[in-house]
C-alpha cells in the first residue's frame, strides 16, 4: 500500500507542477519538503506508466479539509504552514475549515444533510466511528495499514479507530492522557500539598482529595472547582473524576451500555454536592472552567492535558503558569485508596467523507499518508501539542524523540500509563453525552442522585436499543 501511495504522489507531482505554482490556499509560507524516497519508489514504474496513469485524472488537485481546535491544528497560521508543505510536495490544494466544539458538530450534521461534507475532517473516534462513520458517511480507510503499521501503531489507539464491523475510519495521529489541574501556589498557602502525591501526580486518596479541597475552600472563601454541565463540552473532565472517586465506571467493557447509574458514581456526586469547594455550574463548559482556572477564579480544574499543560488557556503568556504567574501542577484523578486511576484517552486522527468522488478520496488518502506515515509526521505531531501514537514512520524514520528536551512533555508522560478504556466508542455516543450534562444540572439544583443517574443512564441505553 505504501508503494501504491508513493507511486499516487509521484504521478500527482507531475501534473500538479502547474497548480503547485499557480493555487491559492492562504498559506503565508511553505516548509521545505523532502521528495527523494517518493521519487525514488516511483522508479519501479516507468516515466511513460506514471504519466499514463496521471492522465486519468484519478487524483483530484484541490481537497477541503475541517479540523476541530486539536492543538494548534485549530491555529491558521500552523495550520497554514502544514498544508503549503503538503501542497508543494504533491500540488494538491487544500482549503481549511476550523470549527470549535461549541457548533462544530452541527456544522458538519447540516453539511452531510445537504450533500456537502467536506473530503477530510480531522477529530476523534467519538465521532468518526462512533458517530458519522456508525451512520454510513465515512471512507474505509483499512487499506492504508501494511502490517508494519499495524504493528507500530499503538495498539489501543488504533483499535478505537475501527468499527465494530472491522471498518476503519479514521487513521490516528496523537494522543494523550486526559487529567486536572491544581493551583500549586494557592495550594501550597493552604497548606493543601499534604493530600498528594507531587512526583506521581496522585492523589494519596478521594478522602484526601476531598479534604484538599476543603483546606483551599477555607484559605480561599471560594470555590475551589467546578463540575461544568452547561453542555458537552469538555465532559471528559466530569465523567473521569466521578468514575474515579470511588471506582464507578461510564460504559461497559464491551462498549454496548452505558454503566453510569451506579452505587459508585451515587456516591463520588453525593461527595461533590456535600463539598463546600465545588460547585455545580451549568452556566460553563470545559472550555470556560479552564479559563476560569487560568484567572485565578478557581484554583482546581477538571478539564485539563499536556495541550493545556503547554499553554494554559492558550494565553501564550507561559507553560505552566496561571495569568497572575501561579504554578500549575498537572495531576490524575482521585481514587478511593489511592490506586491507579483510569484516565480518560484522546485519540485524533484524520477521516475521510464518502462523497461519492474517487478522485477526491485519492487525494485525501495521500494527505492522511502525508501527514501520518511520513518525515512530515513530526511537524503534524509537535502541531497538536499531543504525543504521537507510533515511533516509526515512512520507511523505518524514527520519530521517537519528538519531545526529547521537552521537560514537561517528559513529565506528563507519567500519567500516559493511566490510560483507561476508550470507551467513547459506545453506540448513541452523542445522545448519551446529553444525558450526562443535563444529568449533572439536575443534580446541581438538588434531584434526588441515583433517580437522575438512573433516569439518564436509562435514557442513554434506550438510544442504543433504538439504533
Amino acid at each position: 500500500m505504501k508503494r501504491i501511495l508513493a507511486l499516487l504522489l509521484a504521478m500527482v507531482m507531475i501534473f500538479g507542477l502547474a497548480a503547485c505554482s499557480s493555487s491559492s490556499d492562504s498559506s503565508d509560507a511553505a516548509d521545505d519538503s523532502d521528495s527523494e524516497t517518493v521519487e525514488t519508489e516511483a522508479e519501479v514504474e516507468t516515466e511513460d506508466e506514471v504519466e499514463a496513469e496521471a492522465d486519468s485524472g484519478e487524483v483530484a488537485d484541490s481537497i477541503t479539509l475541517w479540523t476541530y481546535p486539536i492543538g494548534n491544528w485549530g491555529v491558521e497560521a500552523t495550520v497554514n504552514e502544514l498544508v503549503a508543505a503538503f501542497t508543494e510536495a504533491t500540488g494538491i490544494s487544500v482549503t481549511v475549515e476550523y470549527l470549535d466544539y461549541t457548533n462544530g458538530d452541527e456544522k458538519v450534521n447540516t453539511a452531510l444533510a445537504a450533500g456537502e461534507a467536506p473530503d477530510l475532517i480531522m477529530e476523534g473516534p467519538e465521532r468518526l466511528v462512533a458517530d458519522w462513520g456508525a451512520s454510513g458517511y465515512m471512507v474505509d480507510i483499512s487499506d492504508l495499514l501494511d502490517d508494519t503499521d499495524i504493528e507500530e501503531i499503538n495498539a489501543a489507539a488504533l483499535d478505537a479507530c475501527y468499527s465494530s464491523d472491522g471498518a476503519l475510519y479514521e487513521y490516528p495521529l496523537v494522543m494523550t492522557a486526559h487529567c486536572m489541574a491544581i493551583n500549586k501556589t494557592v495550594f501550597e498557602a493552604a497548606g493543601a500539598m499534604q493530600y498528594l502525591d507531587e512526583e506521581s501526580h496522585t492523589w494519596n486518596s478521594t478522602e484526601d482529595f476531598l479534604a484538599a479541597v476543603q483546606a483551599v475552600y477555607e484559605y480561599t472563601g471560594t470555590a475551589v472547582g467546578a463540575v461544568y454541565c452547561g453542555g458537552q463540552g469538555g465532559d471528559q473532565g466530569t465523567r473521569a473524576l466521578i468514575n474515579n472517586m470511588y471506582g464507578g465506571t461510564f460504559a461497559n467493557e464491551d462498549h454496548t451500555a452505558y454503566t453510569w447509574d451506579s452505587e459508585e458514581n451515587a456516591a463520588a456526586l453525593e461527595a461533590l454536592v456535600a463539598a463546600d469547594g465545588i460547585e455545580f455550574d451549568a452556566s460553563i463548559v470545559g472550555g470556560d472552567e479552564i479559563a476560569e482556572f487560568y484567572q485565578g477564579t478557581l484554583n482546581m480544574a477538571f478539564c485539563w492535558n499536556i495541550a493545556q499543560q503547554l499553554d494554559p488557556n492558550s494565553a501564550g503568556t507561559g507553560s505552566g503558569l496561571t495569568l497572575s504567574g501561579d504554578e500549575i501542577l498537572f495531576m490524575a484523578f482521585p481514587t478511593e485508596d489511592g490506586s491507579d486511576p483510569a484516565l480518560c484517552g484522546g485519540i485524533w486522527g484524520f477521516g475521510i467523507f464518502d462523497n461519492g468522488d474517487d478522485a477526491k478520496i485519492a487525494a485525501a488518502k495521500l494527505f492522511i499518508q502525508y501527514m501520518c506515515d511520513s518525515e512530515a509526521t513530526v511537524d503534524a505531531v509537535t502541531a497538536a501539542n499531543y504525543f504521537a501514537v507510533r515511533e516509526t514512520v515512512g520507511d523505518g524514520v524514527d520519530i521517537s524523540d519528538i519531545w526529547d528536551g521537552n521537560e514537561i512533555m517528559s513529565e506528563y508522560n507519567k500519567l500516559m500509563v493511566y490510560l483507561g478504556d476508550y470507551y467513547q466508542v459506545t453506540t448513541n455516543w452523542t445522545a448519551a453525552r446529553y444525558q450526562w450534562w443535563n444529568m449533572l444540572q439536575e443534580v446541581g439544583t438538588g434531584a434526588d442522585i441515583s433517580e437522575a443517574l438512573a433516569t439518564r443512564a436509562a435514557n442513554a441505553n434506550s438510544g442504543i436499543a433504538e439504533s
